[in-house]
């Protein structure tokens, strides 16, 4: 079965090196242009291409999904099948060449989550358990016949980057089953049933990680759980915006406070409808990450 893959980041690099040690037949690869970075901003490829280069296969990087002389490289491929991972939306054109379709890992239960961003709204609602579908592409975006799933849970000390290895592990799995059945014809795609109970996964947004002091402090920890390490939840102080990477609910009890940052010792705390956040690590602008004690500490000694 000839495949070709589409993805970019290390949650798709992962899934695509896993595919060739287990046999499979890739013979091409289609990732983001390299693109530049760091202070020389040289230009730094995709997680994919590298795991591509180093099998020999063949790469594509086009900037339009649509550009002639791609999709007419793309038809040279004679694909069978084509897989999808953390990849931008594909034209019609592309995703129903090859014969068998085109199936995509998303990191949700779909129909829960459909949308850019499911590892960390999964993680700001607060849920306990989340997992990974495999499922036919078609025209509207996350909705086509599902093939797999796999139900994953969420330990309470897991943030977005925990979360996302796990899901990266168990979702090649799920992929490498996927191809398994595709293989040897025993697909049974079925269509998604709504519930009406559905949560979506957005892109996130700058206003949308901004900690809210209207917001419960179960909720402000979780957001801070689901934006960690990247973007980051962030709030607003005396001395800027500062990113918050860790904390804990903390039993200090509620107050009328004008001021939504409280120190304790060397403690930091920020105000919430209910109570306080205690802020464990924290990334003040222009600054590393640090601990939240030794943030105190030197705002104390410059007093």
């Amino acid at each position: 079965m000839r495949i070709v893959f589409f993805g970019t980041p290390a949650f798709a690099a992962y899934s695509l090196e896993k595919i060739l040690q287990a046999g499979y037949n890739v013979v091409g690869v289609v990732t983001a242009a390299d693109k530049p970075a760091g202070r020389g901003l040289q230009l730094r490829e995709s997680e994919v291409k590298k795991v591509a280069l180093k099998y020999g296969l063949t790469v594509f990087q086009p900037e339009k999904l649509k550009n002639s002389d791609f999709i007419s490289a793309l038809q040279s491929l004679n694909a069978d099948l084509g897989v999808v991972i953390a990849f931008r939306m594909l034209p019609e054109m592309v995703w129903n060449m090859p014969k068998l379709g085109t199936f995509n890992l998303h990191a949700s239960l779909l129909p829960q989550y459909r949308g850019a961003a499911p590892i960390n709204h999964a993680l700001i609602e607060g849920e306990t358990k989340t997992g990974l579908t495999t499922f036919f592409l078609k025209h509207e975006i996350d909705t086509g016949d599902l093939l797999l799933q796999k139900v994953v849970d969420i330990d309470e000390n897991d943030n977005a980057g925990t979360l996302h290895d796990k899901l990266m592990e168990v979702g090649a799995e799920l992929v490498i089953e996927t191809l398994k059945q595709i293989t040897r014809n025993e697909a049974k795609p079925f269509p998604q049933v709504l519930q009406g109970n559905e949560k979506a996964a957005p892109k996130l947004h700058r206003d949308f990680c901004r900690l809210q002091e209207e917001e419960s402090v179960f909720n402000n920890h979780n957001k801070v759980r689901g934006l960690s390490p990247f973007p980051g939840a962030w709030i607003d102080t005396q001395l800027g915006p500062i990113k918050v990477l860790k904390g804990k609910p903390s039993a200090l009890p509620a107050s009328a406070d004008s001021e939504n940052i409280r120190i304790e010792g060397r403690q930091m705390f920020f105000r919430c409808d209910n109570g306080w956040l205690e802020l464990l690590q924290i990334q003040p602008a222009g600054k590393p990450i640090m601990e939240a004690s030794a943030f105190v500490n030197g705002v104390k000694g410059k007093k």
